[in-house]
């Protein structure tokens, strides 16, 4: 069962959302906020597999809430998405460094938004390829700070490989066909990475590697000199078909 927290300072859009998730059997949502601070309180409380928690709100907003649900070690097993209006703006992209693992915008289709709680439910980072460019995007047009001590040394070479291909937006089959590999073994390279660089998800994979580095979109988003990548550049190919389980997110 699939524990959900509803964090929205609109109580019609929580009545919405509820309503579909209700309706699930493998879904339960556990309990409704409507600040960030009546759902950081809630979260510790119930503990739940998601929070929804919206951007912008009274007394605490989305991003703080975030960044102390992502500081919790009690709150290590659950994940943030972030609901916005707007889609990737700044506030998300501070979300994301806060430590939320993707977002939605409220507009979503049903299906999409159901199908989005199950693939965060079970650890995937809720970013399509087209949003990881935009974040790409969004690096290329401010000021580089690159972060030290990020632990990149722990790594192995398959390993870096690997974060680069995600931080370049590909998805774990065009990672696991780039290197010739099982999409299973190319999502334990990632999931590998994760836990010596101490992120929560995919997300925060992503930002690591161009704060680090390791990625350097001034140089057509390639990575630093010794790191090995695709000959091709994955930001303006036209992405395959997808899997039968594949729905665009990685």
């Amino acid at each position: 069962m699939i524990r959900v927290l509803l964090v929205d300072d609109q109580p019609l859009l929580r009545s919405g959302f509820r309503a579909l998730l209700d309706l699930e059997d493998d879904i339960e949502v556990v309990a409704e906020a409507a600040d960030g601070k009546e759902g950081l309180a809630l979260a510790r409380e119930h503990l739940p597999d998601i929070a929804l928690i919206d951007i912008q709100m009274p007394v605490m907003d989305g991003i703080e809430a975030t960044r102390r649900i992502a500081a919790d070690p009690a709150l290590a097993g659950m994940h943030v998405v972030i609901l916005t209006n707007y889609g990737l703006d700044e506030y998300v992209f501070n979300a994301l460094r806060a430590g939320a693992a993707g977002f939605l915008v409220k507009d979503i289709v049903p299906e999409d938004f159901l199908h989005a709680v199950r693939v965060a439910a079970r650890g995937d980072a809720l970013l399509a390829p087209s949003i990881t460019r935009r974040l790409i995007n969004r690096y290329v047009t401010q000021p580089l700070h690159t972060a030290t001590g990020a632990g990149l040394e722990e790594l192995t070479n398959r390993e870096r490989e690997a974060v680069a291909m995600v931080a370049q937006g590909l998805s774990n089959d065009q990672i696991a066909d780039r290197m010739v590999i099982s999409p299973l073994t190319a999502k334990t390279h990632i999931n590998r990475a994760m836990i010596k660089l101490h992120v929560r998800d995919r997300a925060q994979l992503v930002v690591l590697a161009y704060e680090s580095g390791l990625v350097a979109p001034r140089d057509s988003c390639h990575p630093r000199p010794g790191w090995r990548l695709p000959a091709d550049d994955p930001l303006t190919e036209r992405p395959r078909e997808p899997h039968k389980e594949d729905t665009g997110f990685t």
